[in-house]
């Protein structure tokens, strides 16, 4: 896990060393350990290292091979690592124990099928000099990031969005498609799009080619069809729990590779729990584990100690509770926001922020249970969708999640800023009916877990672990669980209330109270019911200068919405000022837009 940048230019033109080196110690808290810069003509690589394969400066990168003429800069962990080192020993000599000297190796021994062979998360960056070619990639389900800026007739790229905005010269200003996305799908922007118009990002599960002509090609290289297999038609419920459990069991041991220990972010919920369930079974000794909580607000707990506790004791983990008063979660938020590459209004990301904190005291790897909710149908929208048809799907998401419809927009954006076509429905509409998705369930747990996902909690995972040099890895999201999944049926995924599967296999490993439980959360209270200091905050954001200077908002609807803070929620239960306020603060705090 680490910060990864470069520049690549064109025309005969050396690669700036200073544009590089800006964006690297912008990245500084993604790698802690180390940094390094590298340059060869019109290609030049900056890296920040967090180690946890390899500790050695062997490891370090960029990872030149001479011989081979390739040089790499790489975000992430190969967990099949020493798999791919015995497959490759006979062909080639390696000085590293490192994942990132396996990747160059592979990438030589099998081009840009390389990717097929990697299991694992990763944003890649190589250099192809015999070939006069860099080479991008980023793993199959987004986990990593790598964003892309054209400057001034080069290419930059990075881990962060702000640490390209740092690089100088990147248009900043705001793109209305997004902003529309921003303000329908709980502050998402799906790939390749991002909220400011200079700044893109590759898609999950994609290669990108860029000659030094400028010639560029990308090519997605996985798709796990959402159909049934009729190699498993026979498969019952209890065969179905039984190839889930295994094929989780071995995302879990898979995880655990590493040369520092390995913890849990234990919520309390199903998905963490079961994470911890499965490490036990594993064998794995001394497990630590951590939970958040906060003060309550309007009637709402904000802990989850409850249920977090009593996992802890029944695996006999190494449990750590860290409680956040009202009065430090708030100088938290603008900490927060300078570590969100993009803005993001969900709740608990600054949860997660003074989680990672705490937890990065202790430890430089954990595994989160995210991604079980899209993978097994765990959301309240999904569960409508077994009964309709499929061309339903469209119809079925958006009374569920949408959080505007497209006439509302006008009431919200100023002219300027106001999409004439509804951009958002159009996106859902041509990814919801893209073929392989049979059912209406599947196409929604398709497109929440391959379009969304990765800029809604993939993200905020990433963005808030990574501002402490914490690496965290989602054994939900395993890239055989996720194909697993995609042919299950739709009523063992979305049935009995959502991840029927899980809690079913659960049941054998985790008591009952866990299981059973209503559907939990990462509670933050005093953001969903906004309070103070909270409200003073979001007033001073949207009455300060550059908002007023920028008006992406109607004033009218701002100060309808400011006269009753805790007067207007989504129909996913997301504080509707909010959102607005987390985008101008966002926007402040970088000094874009």
């Amino acid at each position: 896990m680490c910060g990864i940048a470069g520049e690549l230019a064109f025309g005969g033109v050396r690669a700036g060393v200073e544009p590089v080196r800006k964006m690297t110690a912008a990245m500084e808290s993604r790698g802690p350990d180390g940094q390094g810069i590298w340059r060869e003509g019109w290609v030049a690589l900056g890296h920040r290292r967090l180690s946890v394969i390899d500790l050695s400066d062997a490891g370090a990168q960029p990872m030149v091979d001479e011989d081979l003429g390739l040089a790499l800069v790489f975000n992430g962990c190969i967990y099949n690592h020493h798999v791919l080192r015995r497959e490759l020993a006979p062909y080639y000599r390696f000085s590293s124990t490192s994942d990132t000297e396996v990747i160059l190796k592979a990438y030589h021994h099998w081009g840009e099928d390389f990717v097929h062979h990697l299991v694992g998360m990763f944003a890649v960056a190589l250099v192809d000099s015999k070939r006069n070619r860099v080479v991008f990639a980023r793993d199959r389900l987004g986990i990593k990031p790598l964003y892309f800026a054209e400057v001034g007739g080069t290419i930059r790229f990075a881990s962060t969005l702000p640490a390209l905005v740092a690089s100088g010269g990147v248009d900043t200003s705001i793109d209305e498609v997004a902003l529309h996305h921003y303000l329908s799908w709980h502050s998402i922007v799906p790939a390749p799009r991002t909220i400011l118009r200079g700044v893109s990002k590759l898609p999950p599960a994609t290669i990108r080619i860029i000659n030094a002509d400028g010639g560029h090609r990308d090519r997605v290289y996985w798709k796990p069809a959402y159909v049934r297999d009729p190699q498993r038609n026979e498969w019952t419920a209890d065969d179905w729990q039984e190839a889930v459990h295994a094929s989780l069991r071995t995302a879990v041991e898979r995880r655990l590779v590493a040369d520092v220990p390995v913890g849990v972010l234990l919520s309390g919920g199903l998905d963490s729990s079961l994470l911890v369930a499965l490490l036990a079974e594993a064998g794995q000794p001394g497990l630590t584990t951590f939970s958040i909580g906060f003060d309550g607000a309007g009637d709402e707990s904000g802990d989850e100690f409850i249920y977090s506790d009593l996992v802890a004791r029944e695996f006999g983990t190494d449990h750590h509770r860290l409680h956040i008063p009202t009065a430090e979660f708030a100088p938290a938020i603008g900490e927060a926001l300078n570590a969100m590459s993009e803005p993001m209004a969900s709740h608990d990301v600054t949860a997660f922020f003074l989680l990672s904190k705490a937890v990065a005291e202790h430890l430089k790897v954990v595994q989160s249970g995210q991604g079980a909710d899209e993978v097994f149908g765990g959301y309240a929208y999904h569960q409508p969708a077994l009964t309709v048809e499929r061309d339903a799907a469209l119809d079925t998401f958006t009374a569920a999640f949408a959080d505007r419809r497209h006439a509302d927009m006008a009431d919200v954006l100023e002219p300027e800023w106001f999409c004439g076509a509804d951009v958002s429905r159009w996106k859902l509409q041509s990814e919801l009916a893209r073929p392989g998705a049979e059912t209406a369930v599947d196409a929604l747990l398709r497109l929440d877990t391959h379009v969304l996902m990765p800029d809604d909690p993939v993200k905020r995972v990433d963005n808030m672990t990574m501002a402490w040099g914490l690496e965290a890895r989602v054994p939900f999201l395993d890239q055989d669980l996720v194909a697993l999944a995609a042919s299950c049926p739709p009523e063992f995924k979305a049935g009995g209330g959502g991840k029927w599967v899980l809690k079913e296999l659960s049941r054998k490993l985790l008591p009952s109270a866990v299981i059973d439980r209503p559907k939990g959360y990462f509670p933050v209270p005093a953001l969903r019911y906004l309070e103070e200091p909270f409200i003073t905050m979001v007033e001073d954001a949207l009455h300060a200068p550059e908002a007023k200077q920028r008006a992406l908002f109607r004033s009218d609807y701002v100060e309808s919405l400011l006269r009753s803070p805790n007067g207007h929620y989504s129909p996913a239960g997301s504080n509707t000022l909010w959102q607005l306020a987390v985008l101008e603060m966002w926007l402040q705090h970088h000094n874009v837009g």
